[in-house]
Order: C-alpha cells, then sequence, then structure tokens
C-alpha cells in the first residue's frame, strides 16, 4: 500500500547514505520527492523523473530559500520534509588528536603500562570546528524546517517535519560538537512540535545509532565490529531500516505522532 500518494516530500543531504534511502522509501510508498544536496547532479541520479534533484547548501540562507523556491516551482509545494543533512566532522574540530591519543593509549594498555595518553577533542577544538559541525547538522535542519514551514502555511498544509537526530544525543559517545547537535535537534523537534501543532504540522525525531553509511565505510573492520558490539543486535543498522522508521512518521499511520523521538539503534541506549 502506498501511504504518500500525492504527497511532495523533500530530503536533504539525499545524495547517499541514509538521505537516498530515505528517498526512495518515500518514493516507493507514492511521493514525489525533492532531492537535496551539494550538488544537483549527484541528487537528481537517486531517483528518476518525476522525482528531482535540487542544489542546495545548508549552510548558507539565500541557498536554502533558492532551492525551497525551486522546489515549489517543480513539485508546487512541501507537504513533508525530511531534515537528513549533517556532519559528523570537519576541519579544525579536534577529532584527529583525539583519534591519535585514543590510539597511543590503546597501544600502551596493551604494552602492559599505565596510561599516560589521553584521547582529548574538548582541548584541541578549534571555535570553526565546533561551529562547522553545528552549522550543518542544526542550523543546517533550521533554515530548512523555516523554509518549508512557509511554503507549509501559504497553502494551509497540515504538513510534517522528520528530523534525523543520533543517539549520541542523549548518550553522549561520539565527537562533542556532534553529540551537542544532535541534542539540541532533538529540542528543537519538541519546541517546534508544540509552536506548529495549532496548524495541524508535526515535527518527530529520528535517533539512528550507528548504521552502514559510506562514513562507516572507511573505518577499520576492528573499529566497526567494536561499534557494533554495542548493540544488543551486534551489527549496524542499514539505511532501509531508518527509512522505515521516516516513512512511518512521515505517514498516516504515525498521525497521532508529534514531538516524538524514534529510536532504530538496535538497543545500544534505551530511552
Amino acid at each position: 500500500m502506498q501511504r504518500l500518494n500525492g504527497k511532495r516530500a523533500v530530503v536533504t543531504g539525499g545524495a547517499q547514505g541514509i538521505g537516498a534511502a530515505i528517498a526512495r522509501r518515500l518514493a516507493a510508498e507514492g511521493a514525489t520527492v525533492a532531492i537535496l544536496d551539494l550538488e544537483a547532479e549527484a541528487a537528481s541520479a537517486v531517483l528518476p523523473a518525476p522525482h528531482v534533484g535540487v542544489a542546495c547548501d545548508v549552510t548558507d540562507e539565500a541557498s536554502v530559500d533558492r532551492a525551497f523556491a525551486e522546489v515549489k516551482a517543480r513539485l508546487g509545494g512541501v507537504d513533508i520534509l525530511v531534515n537528513n543533512a549533517g556532519r559528523g566532522s570537519v576541519a579544525g574540530d579536534g577529532m584527529d588528536r583525539f583519534y591519535a591519543g585514543q590510539a597511543e593509549r590503546l597501544a600502551q594498555i596493551a604494552r602492559g603500562e599505565t596510561p599516560t595518553v589521553f584521547a582529548d577533542q574538548t582541548i584541541h577544538c578549534e571555535d570553526r570546528g565546533f561551529q562547522g559541525v553545528l552549522e550543518v547538522t542544526l542550523n543546517g535542519a533550521f533554515r530548512c524546517s523555516r523554509a518549508a514551514v512557509r511554503l507549509m502555511v501559504e497553502e494551509s498544509v497540515a504538513g510534517n517535519i522528520v528530523n534525523i537526530a543520533s543517539t549520541s544525543g542523549v548518550k553522549g559517545d561520539g565527537p562533542v560538537p556532534y553529540a551537542a547537535a544532535k541534542a539540541a535537534v532533538l529540542g528543537m523537534t519538541r519546541a517546534m512540535a508544540r509552536e506548529l501543532s495549532d496548524r495541524g504540522i508535526r515535527v518527530n525525531a529520528v535517533n539512528p545509532g550507528a548504521t552502514e553509511t559510506p562514513i562507516y565505510a572507511t573505518l577499520s573492520d576492528e573499529v566497526k565490529q567494536a561499534v557494533a558490539a554495542d548493540s544488543l543486535m551486534k551489527r549496524l543498522a542499514h539505511p532501509d531500516e531508518i527509512a522505515g522508521a521516516v516513512a512511518f512518521l512521515a505517514g498516516s499511520d504515525g498521525s497521532f505522532a508529534t514531538g516524538s523521538i524514534v529510536t532504530v539503534n538496535g538497543g545500544a541506549w534505551f530511552t
């Protein structure tokens, strides 16, 4: 059953990984999807027409506004927004020093030594690194939500927004700027849900755990196995499993959900 027939959906960061899986799932449910990413060509390659790819830099207000104007021109408006675009790490955030310290500390322990080296990020994180993660992951989600809500209000559409957050935002694992940004996304989700409920606009979030994406593909098998071991399922999530949760929240089956956080992490963390 196609639960999203006639709906117009926007997925940010949709050219690969979880975003591409979400775009394909929403299309399979009957929605017409606009995939937003930095490069229109990559975004357009995810799905054939009538779906569209649109260039968008979520760190730039003018770029976001242009992208949503193009979505309105090509799709007529927006019923569903999925804020998926995010950055886990950027230059200057101190993660290179963190990983180096972590490796040396583990080596000291393996040699039977008392560790004298620490896995530090905070003391090495520059403002540009901290802000660089927030600009995409938090501020970008706000800019796109604002643009989508403006279109929904213009049409009196009882639409919905699904934010892709992360278990990091509640568990505190992962890079400090990333965990901070994802925690803020959860706060924004709940605040917008309260604000927009009178307009019939629902706002929810999905908290994925570690997921098989291009980012994880660059990690060693040892690291991936260690991350998987943290889950009760003893594996990483598949992007399609995250997309399924998004489809539930975006469709009529999730019609009584707003301000909700759906956690899909294989039991790595309990609410």
